[in-house]
């Protein structure tokens, strides 16, 4: 992270840096597995606690650091009940964020939150997941943040039930293409999603009637099929969303990166 210009003394754009992926939840040792290099003996948890320096100048800088958890094609990235779920979040807590453990991933650093980017499975346990997150940040020093990615289709398979259940700041809304982007309605991939849904859905179902929602973005042509768009494009599209609706939060990208 040393090297990463989202990081730099003059970056103003950039608010939030997810660390990706959480991959499985339940693996060597009970622990889960991080899809980084290194890991701690007798486990398959990633050992990169030289990170934590970094970690902390990022947020130093006002970004805020979290976990993106999931991972599209792991099956084992799933929980099995609602008391799984609870369990999965101890877990994380004192891996990543406000607790303790001893095979701490980022070492002293503290991240800001995590993320939800569940592909696979039913929605079991995500909810519970949540609710346990926030009963164990109560009272903290400072907001822990909860964020999902969930596909752009309304509801959610994954996520839509904990969507509906558990407390969110944000909402990334993964959309492959914007080449057809349109306010009216404000169609992008999906035949049966616009922002109006979301919209709606933000201010009558969610528990938490200021959820933000994000437009997710392909950061590159190599990070989606097709329907990549410039940052002029892209610009214009969050200008005019923003001026529409007052759940808009702003835009979130992805990009491919492979770890050597």
């Amino acid at each position: 992270m040393s090297y990463d210009p989202t990081c730099s003394d003059n970056d103003t754009v950039i608010d939030v840096i997810p660390i990706a992926f959480v991959n499985e939840f339940f693996s060597v040792g009970g622990l889960p597995e991080l899809d980084l290099s290194g890991v701690f003996p007798g486990t398959n948890l990633a050992n990169c606690q030289f990170l934590a320096a970094d970690i902390e100048a990022c947020q130093a800088m006002g970004k805020l650091v979290t976990l993106s958890i999931g991972k599209r094609g792991q099956n084992s990235s799933v929980l099995s009940s609602e008391a799984a779920g609870t369990t999965f979040a101890n877990t994380i807590w004192n891996l990543f964020l406000g607790g303790s453990s001893s095979t701490r991933p980022f070492g002293s650093a503290v991240l800001d939150g995590v993320d939800l980017d569940i592909e696979v499975g039913d929605p079991t346990g995500y909810a519970s997941f949540v609710s346990r997150i926030h009963v164990l940040s109560a009272g903290a020093s400072k907001h822990y943040y909860v964020s999902a990615a969930p596909q752009c289709h309304f509801p959610d398979a994954h996520l839509g039930s904990a969507l509906n259940m558990a407390s969110f700041d944000a909402v990334y809304v993964q959309v492959e293409s914007l080449l057809t982007f349109s306010l009216t309605p404000s169609k992008f991939t999906c035949e049966d999603w616009d922002f109006d849904t979301w919209d709606n859905w933000a201010k009558t179902v969610s528990p938490n009637p200021n959820v933000k929602l994000f437009i997710g973005a392909p950061a590159s042509p190599s990070a989606a099929t097709d329907g990549y768009v410039d940052a002029t494009t892209l610009g214009s599209i969050a200008l005019e969303t923003r001026e529409q609706y007052s759940s808009f939060g702003g835009i979130m990208l992805w990009h491919l990166v492979r770890m050597h």
